[in-house]
């Protein structure tokens, strides 16, 4: 009989905690400061204010030494390439059009990283919680990630065609909130069903995690 082996991850609030925090740095916030800009000045108050937030998340972890999270470089190189077009076009539309078409790209990478040891899924599942060498390690668990990625390429996808449609149909207000909300509640739909995936893969390779210090799970 298969011997069962348990390996903690720390406290869940923590590990939620830590997501809320890349959610709303990474993507909420500057979103929130261009729109308000954009209300109260013009575009190019709202293309300064969410650029100016990246580089400020980025420089601070500079300044504090600290790790800066893969997902906050992507984003923030993303946000880059998008302020410059939105600069030198002068286009709401043709900047929110990036990221819409960034979705396919995301989808594109996914499927194009498949192949490696380790997926590009698997170093942003990093940023939000890091899992033990042990675990990483594992024959199945690399074949998890590598078959999940393609899962949230056809997030990618769907999200990329949903917002394309509302981009071209409703007003900037409408079309911030309805996809904000509809994207973000397709991720949490993925994230739920990866979680549930990624412990019965485990299940099936004799490990169980559990949140908590070792001494509370053992209670």
């Amino acid at each position: 009989m298969q011997q069962r082996q348990t390996i903690h991850l720390g406290e869940l609030s923590k590990h939620l905690g830590h997501a809320a925090r890349h959610l709303f740095e990474t993507v909420l916030a500057p979103l929130g400061l261009f729109y308000l800009l954009f209300t109260l000045t013009n575009l190019t108050g709202a293309l300064i204010a969410a650029l100016s937030w990246a580089f400020c998340a980025v420089g601070w972890r500079l300044i504090k030494r600290t790790p800066i999270p893969s997902v906050l470089l992507l984003t923030t190189a993303l946000l880059v390439a998008r302020t410059a077009v939105g600069f030198a076009t002068g286009s709401v539309f043709l900047y929110f059009l990036q990221p819409t078409l960034q979705n396919f790209l995301y989808a594109f990478v996914l499927v194009a990283t498949v192949p490696l040891r380790r997926p590009l899924l698997a170093r942003l599942a990093d940023d939000f919680c890091a899992f033990p060498t042990v675990l990483t390690e594992r024959p199945r668990v690399q074949r998890f990630f590598r078959r999940v990625s393609l899962l949230w390429a056809v997030v990618f996808l769907t999200n990329g065609a949903t917002t394309l449609w509302a981009l071209a149909r409703a007003s900037l207000g409408d079309f911030l909130v309805v996809t904000t909300a509809g994207s973000y509640s397709l991720v949490a739909i993925a994230a739920v069903a990866s979680l549930i995936w990624f412990r019965r893969e485990l299940r099936g390779d004799g490990i169980r995690l559990r949140f908590g210090p070792p001494a509370m799970a053992a209670v």
